[in-house]
């Protein structure tokens, strides 16, 4: 997972490169006109943003080669999204540290006067949030009792690999140039695949006996949308496919498949008869923020029990699931999801974001928002009907409290590499359930 850093605690990853190392080159038999040495895309969309916003060409010989990169500015998140108070800073110093209040101005009465009228202003603002505050609800009685369990762990966890980052280069102090630089917040596009996966509810459903063969991508291609909705769409080869969809173009990843689908409509992949080792999951849950913005639909609880995991884990599968700060989701997954599921709770880690700076991109005590977010990691159990592969036999332990610190994406819901982490003793086949915003 492009690890910078490892130490007992956890990982300092790279995000950055981790895409950039996934293998986006288009095939070297493909001819390219001569373009410069390097070539901006202007992308129509949040996906084909994400994949598809430079290019680099090189000459190999007398054969073009093409190489799409993340675009940098996506991960230039220099300041925090709120500014934390000193002692909630991750980074060292003194923790009693902070801006002056102001310079002497010579007349002592004017700066009294404007202290005792700037003290008065914060005790009635006080007053007004202690009346407005004074009365917790369970749920967020529930994420404080959580936060305080865990604060000790993320605050000083997050310290030690930011130490490390700091010593190898790849955190630095923020300059005066990056400090004016704002962090690249891609507004809302329409997502054509979003629009896609809602119209698969209405499309004749696949059942059981449908046992066509996966659609494999040749060269660059449109493809017609009831056909990506019907099977797996698959890239077999060792170098990223283009695909022309609604009017867009995406990269498919070298010796991957996936299906573009609503959760309802899974059959195709249930019918690609594959089984997988490590299934990752990131629910749409229900919250206000969501609810206010009408970004994306959200999952009730007993659809997200729908999916069928036990069908599509191999023995031994690892499960991680993604879970906002919600305690109610976290007691589903742990209690209720992952039971139904037959699948045993393992362990819980957490992803902490900071800026380039070392610094929390929200406040560590935040009630509106936290700088981590939660995932559960469990073990399916029971009987599978299919024999252990060499590789499986051998099951190595999950450690509980794992930190992953990386500096996050600006596009909504980007999750950091899991890939050498959790299963970094083989090269699983992964499964990832992810909404398309």
């Amino acid at each position: 997972m492009s690890v910078v850093h490892q130490l007992s605690v956890g990982w300092l990853l790279d995000h950055l490169s981790f895409i950039n190392k996934a293998g986006y080159q288009l095939c070297p038999s493909c001819q390219y006109p001569a373009p410069s040495a390097m070539e901006d895309l202007v992308a129509p969309s949040t996906v084909d943003t994400t994949y598809s916003t430079g290019a680099a060409v090189e000459r190999a010989g007398a054969t073009l080669k093409k190489k799409y990169v993340f675009r940098e500015e996506f991960f230039h998140v220099f300041k925090p999204h709120i500014v934390s108070a000193p002692q909630q800073k991750p980074q060292q110093g003194s923790s009693d540290a902070g801006p002056r209040e102001g310079k002497d101005s010579g007349n002592g009465t004017e700066q009294h006067e404007g202290a005792k009228n700037s003290d008065v202003s914060i005790a009635n603002a006080r007053k007004k949030r202690k009346r407005k505050c004074s009365v917790f609800n369970q749920g967020e009685l529930d994420a404080l009792e959580y936060h305080t369990k865990i604060r000790g762990l993320i605050l000083e966890g997050t310290r030690c690999l930011i130490e490390e980052g700091f010593k190898s280069g790849f955190l630095h102090p923020i300059s005066a140039k990056q400090s004016s630089i704002k962090s690249v917040v891609t507004r809302h596009v329409g997502c054509g695949m979003a629009e896609l996966c809602e119209m698969a509810k209405h499309f004749p459903s696949v059942n059981e006996n449908d046992h066509r063969s996966a659609q494999i991508i040749d060269e660059e291609t449109s493809t017609p949308e009831q056909d990506l909705l019907s099977c797996v769409t698959e890239n077999n080869t060792d170098y990223a496919k283009m695909i022309n969809l609604m009017g867009q173009k995406y990269l498919v990843p070298p010796k991957s498949s996936f299906l573009l689908s609503d959760i309802s409509c899974m059959q195709p992949l249930l019918n690609y008869k594959n089984k997988y080792d490590v299934i990752v999951i990131d629910p749409p849950w229900q919250n206000q923020s969501v609810k206010r913005s009408n970004r994306y639909s959200h999952l009730s609880s007993w659809q997200i029990k729908k999916i069928p995991i036990p069908s599509l884990a191999a023995p031994n599968c690892l499960v991680v699931t993604w879970v906002t700060n919600r305690q109610k989701h976290l007691r589903f997954v742990k209690d209720e999801l992952y039971p139904y599921w037959s699948v045993k709770t393992l362990a819980e880690w957490h992803w902490v974001k900071i800026t380039r700076s070392g610094e929390f991109v929200f406040p560590l005590d935040s009630s509106h928002k936290k700088p981590y977010e939660v995932l559960v990691l469990g073990r399916v159990q029971g009987s599978i009907d299919l024999p252990l592969r060499k590789s499986d036999v051998e099951v190595l332990p999950i450690p509980d409290h794992k930190l992953i610190v990386s500096v996050p994406c600006t596009l909504h819901s980007h999750k950091p590499p899991l890939t050498g982490g959790a299963s970094n003793h083989r090269e699983p086949v992964r499964l990832v359930l992810w909404p398309l915003h």
